[in-house]
């Protein structure tokens, strides 16, 4: 209790105020004090393995790399942290220099040194203090993730951390380390919410003692810190929360409830390699749907609070999976946190150094590991939709997830091209008429030839003006020819165009890439110019754009 008095005067002391507000919900949504919709754009920051300390503070200064997150276009970092922080005086109290001692990192101690010199002789918790602090200055906003109780590399069925009464796992002693960090963490303003545990899993797990204790969590810290979000996870590796379809959480407190869920490709095996992505797709975001994502439907917050991918780009599982996740998380605008900032680990299970390929930092966490995939999930980091966002009308845009562009134009006589979302046009679409509208004209996308550029025309009843969401991913755009021919909208790789070429991958086929032809439909209501508020009408004949 004296180290606990001591951590909170010192934590008063040393973390300024960032300008971000005490975040609500309303609805699906998370939203300021204003009611204007906030949308989490997160990073996962390590802090939980056997040296509790962030990861990289012995690779680059600490301010540097909340710069670096900002930098990226992240506006929180989902902190994790081990429950023994909180509970086990003796650990909270070890300074930095000897945790990494005692796990023989002399090396990194002479890093941190030279980068962090103010922190190497910091207890962990005051490091673990003066991540917030930094991220605050920064203006990032934080959730403190309780990831597992022992320090070290998460997750397995048999670690003992998993579920409530597991050997490491003691409910009483989780609620008052959630109810210590709640209250330590009270008044930093940039910490706007408390994950209360990850991935619950192994044989132990059952519903009835999910209810039990994640409401004793929740109601502990709401108690402790009314300010922050309060998020609960659900089984099984946090995948299944379908047990909320019928009985919902019963708490003393409202607007501030937001569940999690986590999506990996591994988490179905090799089914995106060994599958046709476009069948592939279907079948397990439906199976995403059904276990998580009917709770934006029933009116609840659902942060995607874990998902990620091998950035080498040589993972073919992986790379089908991302395309179909861009285009869930697009489509219903989830708040969400990637994993994972690190690009190396100080130690992780037993191996020094160990490089992160999952990790939007290289090895020496100088530069980002893949620029690319950096552009994918920029257009995915602001709202396109909620309470605030703007006066529009709702539209629907063209969201490619292969590049993380949509579908824009210059001017009615030059193609339709990929280009940031930021620029994107504004459609009608009509599913019962499968018609492309541009907003605000009577014109609509036509398909003209194989292999040319998609067109506009007054003709919106034809059959190639008509355009079906095809195949199990939802993702291909169909319409047909004059001559019957089938024919999808398509990226040309060269300049971006937007083509219609022959549709490709819709079923069966194991061994094709679908990824260039598969088009989102997103709703938004993004403030826009309004590029058709002057538009002249070519001459008759002059609608071909090719």
């Amino acid at each position: 209790m004296k180290l606990f008095l001591r951590l909170t005067i010192v934590l008063l002391c040393t973390i300024s105020l960032s300008t971000s507000q005490p975040l609500y919900t309303s609805g699906r949504w998370i939203v300021d004090g204003s009611g204007r919709r906030v949308k989490l754009s997160c990073v996962n920051w390590p802090s939980h393995l056997e040296p509790v300390l962030a990861e990289g503070l012995n690779k680059l200064p600490l301010d540097a790399i909340s710069m670096k997150i900002t930098s990226m276009g992240f506006n929180c970092v989902r902190l994790t942290w081990p429950l023994f922080l909180a509970v086990n005086d003796s650990l909270a109290s070890m300074t930095v220099r000897q945790s990494l001692k005692g796990l023989g990192l002399v090396e990194s101690i002479a890093a941190v040194q030279v980068n962090n010199p103010g922190i190497v002789d910091l207890t962990l918790f005051q490091a673990y203090q003066a991540v917030v602090k930094s991220l605050g200055d920064s203006k990032v906003m934080v959730i403190l993730d309780n990831h597992l109780s022992k320090p070290g590399w998460c997750c397995s069925n048999f670690d003992d951390n998993g579920f409530f009464g597991d050997k490491y796992f003691n409910p009483d002693v989780w609620v008052k380390g959630l109810t210590r960090m709640a209250t330590l963490f009270n008044g930093s303003s940039n910490v706007v919410g408390m994950s209360l545990r990850n991935e619950l899993r192994g044989p132990r797990q059952n519903v009835s003692l999910w209810y039990s204790y994640m409401q004793k969590g929740a109601e502990a810290v709401h108690a402790a810190n009314p300010n922050v979000l309060v998020i609960l996870s659900g089984l099984s590796f946090d995948n299944d929360l379908s047990f909320l379809a019928s009985k919902q959480v019963q708490l003393s407190f409202t607007g501030k409830l937001v569940f999690e869920v986590h999506w990996y490709a591994f988490s179905d095996g090799q089914a995106w390699a060994n599958n046709n992505p476009n069948q592939v797709c279907g079948s397990i975001s439906g199976n995403v749907m059904r276990r998580a994502g009917f709770l934006l439907g029933q009116g609840w917050p659902l942060f995607l609070s874990e998902f990620g991918v091998d950035q080498r780009g040589t993972n073919l599982n992986d790379n089908r999976f991302l395309s179909c996740a861009l285009g869930v998380i697009a489509e219903l605008d989830m708040d969400w946190a990637l994993w994972t900032l690190q690009g190396s680990y100080y130690l992780r299970e037993g191996t020094i150094g160990l490089d992160e390929t999952y990790g939007v930092l290289g090895w020496n966490w100088c530069a980002s590991r893949n620029a690319s995939f950096l552009q994918r999930i920029s257009a995915l980091q602001s709202p396109f939709q909620g309470p605030g966002i703007s006066d529009e009308l709702p539209y629907q845009i063209l969201f490619h997830p292969a590049t993380g562009l949509c579908v824009a134009r210059k001017s009615l006589f030059e193609p339709l091209r990929l280009g940031p979302c930021a620029d994107a046009e504004a459609w009608d679409y009509a599913p019962e008429k499968g018609t492309l509208a541009l907003r605000g004209t009577h014109l609509c996308v036509q398909a003209s030839e194989l292999t040319k550029p998609a067109k506009f025309s007054l003709f919106c009843n034809d059959s190639s003006s008509r355009w079906l969401q095809t195949a199990d991913s939802k993702m291909h755009l169909s319409s047909s020819l004059a001559d019957n021919t089938t024919v999808c909208l398509d990226v040309d790789g060269a300049d971006g165009t937007v083509v219609t070429n022959a549709c490709k991958c819709l079923s069966g086929d194991r061994m094709c890439e679908a990824e260039s032809q598969w088009f989102r439909i997103i709703n938004s209501t993004r403030s826009r110019t309004d590029k058709n508020s002057c538009l002249e009408l070519p001459a008759q004949g002059g609608w071909g754009v090719q």
